[in-house]
């Protein structure tokens, strides 16, 4: 049996260098009686260093990387030389790879960007040398700091992949099919459950030159959560995916029931997935008439829905406006709200300009009228009273 170039998962023994001793050198040379100490510093030890790698797409190449060793740093010398530091290992990985540590399980770190760097383990500081201790009472110390020791770890590194859209559905449901008719994506396809076996990516093209990332995973069935099928393994190359893409086929006994089921399977992995925005295709939709279509949208869940057929492209653009309309209502939500700040902000600003003009010495902050907790802070120096609502006229120090 052939075996699987998608690897996202990976154990690796990590070292960092050790520091170097300093020296206790002591000076010698012809007419310096009394040279003194002269010992140089340690040099520092290796760092072991993730560094993101947009040209890989799996852990594939660690796979029989099984340790990873940084150099150690160099001894000081004699004339105060320091030793060298020792080379720091580079680790490349693809973007959206997860470190934790193997013994406990902690997260140590994420890599989510090109050329991103994180020092997952610090090489060892080198010693310092003998001339650092010299004082004038100890003016001959033959002592030095040994280098800081290695720091060793098994770390477990997970892939997920960064993606726009995930599709997920039981198996058969036409997720590949349907990666492999919008975008240039060769996924494996045939008539039997399971047919893909790893997570695959596409880069689907919209309108205007734009496009977005979808990532299709292996089959989910009812049970998954408890290891039946291909379990859950898969379900964190979704974790990261802006928007999910429910696939359910247009034969199904009852679509609002598997999705239900997918509902279930996906909050048992992880609650947070819940929180995501969400579309449903109803996929084979090639063999339904429009009263067909118009009966099965009454019983559909309610978030938005398109019927499909990757066969005869049906709905395939419709599909692709409302994938991308999802993908940017969040970001527009979020400028709107900015621009609305900002106004605010700039009328306020007005405000306070208008008032100093006028010999006005008034300090406030600004805070945003949603907020319950609603402060002014005035300044101490400023005179003010209060006066009833009911005063025609108040003469408050405003002329």
């Amino acid at each position: 049996m052939a075996e699987s170039n998608f690897v996202d998962y990976v154990k690796i023994y990590c070292r960092s260098g050790k520091g170097g001793r300093g020296s206790a050198h002591m000076r010698r040379a012809k007419y310096v009686p009394n040279g003194g100490p002269d010992g140089g510093d340690g040099g520092r030890g290796g760092h072991i260093i993730l560094k993101g790698n947009r040209n890989y797409w799996t852990l594939l190449h660690l796979r029989y990387q099984r340790h990873v060793f940084a150099e150690n740093g160099g001894n000081g010398g004699a004339n105060r030389s320091f030793g060298k530091d020792g080379e720091d290992k580079y680790i490349e990985v693809p973007c959206g790879t997860v470190v934790y540590n193997a013994e406990t399980g902690e997260y140590l770190c994420d890599v989510t960007e090109h050329d991103q760097e994180v020092i997952l383990l610090k090489g060892g500081r080198g010693g310092l040398g003998n001339w650092h201790f010299k004082t004038p009472t100890r003016q001959a110390p033959r002592f030095a700091q040994p280098g800081e020791p290695m720091i060793e770890m098994s770390v477990i590194m997970e892939l997920k992949l960064l993606a726009d859209v995930g599709l997920v559905g039981f198996p058969n449901a036409g997720k590949s099919t349907l990666l492999s008719t919008i975008s240039a994506a060769k996924p494996k396809i045939a008539d039997y459950p399971f047919t893909t076996l790893e997570p695959n990516l596409g880069i689907v093209p919209y309108r205007d030159n734009k496009s977005f990332v979808m990532a299709d995973i292996p089959g989910i069935i009812e049970g998954a959560s408890e290891g039946k099928g291909l379990g859950l393994r898969f379900l964190r190359h979704i974790e990261r995916n802006s928007l999910l893409l429910f696939m359910i086929p247009a034969d199904s006994d009852d679509i609002m029931k598997e999705y239900n089921i997918l509902m279930g399977e996906i909050t048992n992995f992880n609650p947070e997935l819940l929180d995501k925005r969400r579309v449903l295709a109803i996929t084979k939709s090639d063999m339904l008439d429009d009263e067909l279509i118009a009966e099965m949208e009454e019983t559909l869940p309610d978030i938005p829905h398109v019927f499909i057929s990757s066969f005869s492209n049906l709905g395939i653009q419709q599909l692709k406006d409302l994938l991308w309309k999802e993908l940017n209502e969040e970001s527009n939500k979020l400028a709107s709200s900015i621009d609305s700040i900002v106004h605010r902000h700039k009328d306020m600003t007005r405000i306070q300009e208008e008032l100093e003009e006028e010999g006005e010495d008034l300090d406030f902050e600004y805070v945003d009228e949603d907020d319950e907790d609603l402060e002014m802070d005035w300044d101490e120096d400023m005179d003010y009273e209060y006066l009833d609502d009911e005063e025609e006229s108040a003469d408050d120090g405003r002329q």
